[in-house]
């Protein structure tokens, strides 16, 4: 299987590019009105509020926490995953991006996980709310580079989406993964595409004004 990528981000520069995703999305949550924290997402049933507090759950429960709510959940790790989310996005508004401020610096990681998670989450989900709301938010090529990467080789946790049946090719970036027909784009628009959301992807690059040469990718 064909590859070409550069060196992917130590750990320093994860946390670093964590924190300032955690700053941005804040500042972003501070200005939406409550109609905007009710808006659907197509991250399943989740709406911006959802969204935005599962990204701040994995720094802030500690291992007793996570532990319940996988008894909770009776051991369904996603559905431990969506139904903590739901719980905190009952917080209000205030207090969601409060948390989120408050992990801002924190390097505590949610079990089984590497700094690569919580910067794949925040990139990923970040999108979410960003086009949901009608906006374009920037995602650093590096970081995102570095998260396509992670969802490729991902083994544990087990990755919840079906790679492409196809050669994806960075536009922006040096970065090359799998086999079949070409699907060329930003970066970041490929990250999208591997995380299941071909029509975020196709969105997220007409949006920046870039190629994209995806439309549905084949299974």
């Amino acid at each position: 299987m064909g590859a070409v990528s550069e060196a992917a981000l130590d750990t320093d520069e994860l946390w670093q590019i964590v924190d300032r995703e955690r700053e941005s999305l804040a500042d972003l949550l501070d200005g939406l009105s409550p109609e905007e924290w009710e808006t659907r997402t197509r991250c399943g049933d989740w709406r911006v509020r959802d969204v935005a507090a599962h990204l701040t759950i994995a720094a802030r429960f500690t291992y007793g926490q996570v532990v319940r709510e996988m008894l909770r959940a009776r051991g369904d790790w996603n559905r431990m995953i969506h139904d903590s989310a739901v719980r905190e996005a009952a917080l209000p508004v205030g207090d969601i991006v409060g948390n989120l401020r408050s992990i801002i610096g924190s390097r505590r990681l949610a079990p089984t996980t590497s700094p690569r998670e919580p910067l794949l989450d925040l990139l990923v989900h970040g999108q979410d709310i960003a086009l949901a709301l009608g906006r374009h938010r920037e995602m650093p090529p590096a970081a995102a580079r570095d998260s396509a990467d992670r969802v490729w080789t991902m083994r544990f946790p087990p990755r919840p989406w079906p790679l492409p049946k196809a050669r994806l090719i960075a536009t922006d970036i040096a970065w090359t993964r799998g086999e079949g027909a070409e699907i060329s784009g930003p970066v970041s628009a490929l990250l999208l595409l591997l995380t299941g959301r071909p029509d975020a992807a196709r969105e997220w690059a007409e949006r920046a004004g870039e190629p994209w040469t995806g439309g549905m990718a084949p299974r």
